[in-house]
């Protein structure tokens, strides 16, 4: 076997073991929650009997975090029952022109914890936690609120540079969303006729996203607890059981110029001068080296395209120890922006913006994020 072969070998195998692991981050999802619940319980029972006298209503409402959890759990279930049919071609590439979709070919019937991995399972049930937050967000009537923050200025601006009135057909217009999360922004962009594809890395997303956009065609059907995994911070009881029902409208009503593709951002758009608009939402602060983002949406982009974006500089690679990260500040980064070749055309900075965040919470986390729409020039 050639060295070439070799790797690609090695290459499908790791991405077999990440698709086995975020499986199995499903399937353990109610165990590992379980665990948290248990501690409380077993923490309650060792004190002083007065002490849990006092703390009976609260013990009440831990056998109520346990009937949430049966709840998320069979959500979660819904979201796996399919994955190993969701991507549409056989091999390993990644073809943006076949929506990117990969086909991992794995067995998910004896998924297993290895015991030295107790520690990285957890830390991928939280990120399944963290999905079902992400569903209240984009698809839920409790996340309105933050979708009207970070979602409508995108929208807004799209139709201030292609209005209806000069763009009765907007099919022609090529919109991309890179960092596409579970497809909401994406899918309004479709909803207003333009061609949209919407571009994710994150399995634990992508499995998300293909049971919400595929396979819930009913409006309000289903019903997750997403705030039941946080024990602090809560005026009442009541607060950590909140429910919240998905999706708030029928997202498999499909839109025909509609899609998602699966990959790497840098790997998977390699087409020169292809996109009308790249639109970004809480991305570019995802990337390692944010210089690689802005040029190849520089790249993509046709002459007098526009790139909007929306977010904070967040640099999820900033504290990752054996990660390479670069942070520019966001002054440094305009310069590079510039410099890169766009032109600027709209800035606003301290736009508040929240993310998946509780509304009932006694700690509200908020960013003040930027704003802006560059073009990308005609050659001279």
């Amino acid at each position: 076997m050639s060295s070439m072969g070799a790797a690609e070998e090695i290459d499908e195998e790791k991405e077999r073991a990440h698709f086995r692991a975020v499986v199995n981050a499903f399937k353990y999802y109610k165990l590992c929650s379980l665990d948290r619940i248990h501690k409380s319980e077993k923490i309650v029972s060792m004190l002083q009997p007065n002490h849990q006298r006092r703390l009976e209503k609260y013990k009440s409402y831990l056998i109520k975090f346990k009937k949430c959890l049966d709840v998320n759990n069979s959500v979660v279930h819904l979201i796996i029952r399919d994955v190993d049919t969701m991507f549409e071609n056989v091999d390993h590439s990644i073809d943006a022109n076949t929506n990117g979709m990969e086909s991992f070919g794995c067995n998910y019937n004896n998924c297993e914890i290895p015991s030295q991995k107790q520690h990285k399972m957890q830390h991928d049930v939280e990120k399944v936690q963290s999905v079902l937050k992400n569903i209240v967000r984009d698809w839920s009537d409790a996340g309105a609120a933050e979708r009207e923050q970070c979602y409508k200025p995108i929208l807004e601006e799209l139709e201030s540079r292609y209005p209806p009135e000069e763009f009765s057909d907007r099919s022609h217009i090529k919109v991309l969303v890179p960092g596409a999360g579970l497809g909401r922004l994406a899918w309004e962009i479709a909803a207003r006729g333009y061609s949209c594809q919407g571009n994710e890395f994150s399995l634990f997303m992508l499995f998300a996203s293909n049971f919400i956009l595929n396979k819930c065609p009913e409006a309000n059907k289903h019903t997750v607890y997403p705030w039941v995994h946080q024990y602090v911070n809560h005026m009442t009881s009541e607060h950590q059981i909140q429910a919240a029902t998905f999706p708030d409208v029928p997202p498999a009503t499909r839109h025909s110029h509609f899609s998602i593709a699966a990959g790497d951002f840098l790997k998977v758009y390699t087409d020169l001068d292809e996109w009308h608009c790249v639109a970004t939402c809480f991305f570019i602060d995802c990337a390692p080296n944010v210089i690689e983002f802005i040029e190849r949406i520089y790249a993509i982009l046709r002459p007098g395209g526009y790139w909007i974006n929306l977010g904070p500089l967040l640099y999820h690679y900033s504290d990752m120890p054996t990660e390479i990260s670069i942070e520019p500040p966001y002054d440094i980064l305009m310069d590079i922006i510039k410099d890169v070749g766009f032109e600027v055309l709209k800035e606003h900075t301290g736009v508040k913006t929240k993310y998946a965040q509780n509304p009932n919470s006694m700690m509200q986390h908020e960013y003040k994020s930027v704003f802006f729409v560059c073009r990308k020039p005609f050659p001279t």
